[in-house]
């Protein structure tokens, strides 16, 4: 599967930090009943691997991703996890040959138009804008648009349920990323009736 056709199956992307591997069953079930498809594990704790080993297992349906890859070990150890796509905050030359010969689908991240157009170069048509909201969020991606019309972005990075809508506007963005659908604070609590109820939310955001 290509990252295009990933990011066809998404509206906004729950970018998700978990510790505790036992929240990590309950957690992929109640993002998957409330109808999301696309994931993002980001590579912050030690048990990311193994958290996303075991959403995979308990909602096989899901298309995880592990996110926050900075290094070809990363890569690595993301695809012995069973990850599906990958996804860097940012991306130097090392980690674009690593991405690219690796075999997964991935999402580089760029912040500027000049990062846009090495990683363009690299043979990447689809990206991460990270951080979106600092980095000049909509009205920065309105301004790539007409440059650069053949790259499409997933900007994450500060976008709140309620800017969400605004950025799924954007014709050169093809879904968003967000930490709002469960928060750090909800897995620890195992909040998984508002995780729903906001997954749920977020997908009925783009049809």
């Amino acid at each position: 599967m290509k990252i295009e056709q990933i990011l066809e199956q998404a509206s906004v992307i729950p970018v998700l930090e978990v510790a505790d591997i036992e929240a990590a069953a309950p957690l992929a079930e109640a993002l998957g009943r409330g109808g999301l498809r696309v994931i993002e594990m980001t590579m912050r704790t030690l048990a990311a691997a193994d958290v996303l080993t075991k959403m995979k297992r308990a909602a096989p349906d899901l298309i995880i991703g592990m996110g926050t890859i900075r290094t070809s070990s990363d890569i690595e150890r993301s695809k012995e996890s069973g990850a599906d796509f990958l996804v860097s905050p940012g991306a130097g030359p090392m980690l674009l040959g690593a991405i690219a010969e690796c075999g997964l689908p991935a999402l580089p991240g760029v912040a500027t138009a000049s990062e846009a157009m090495t990683v363009w170069e690299a043979g990447f048509k689809a990206m991460k804008f990270f951080p979106a909201e600092p980095a000049g969020g909509i009205s920065y991606l309105k301004s790539l648009a007409g440059p650069l019309p053949d790259i499409v972005f997933c900007p994450t990075g500060g976008i709140s349920a309620e800017r969400a809508p605004d950025y799924l506007a954007l014709s050169n963005v093809a879904c968003v990323g967000g930490s709002w659908i469960a928060s750090k604070d909800m897995i620890a609590k195992g909040d998984w009736k508002t995780i729903e109820e906001n997954a749920r939310r977020a997908s009925s955001m783009k049809g």
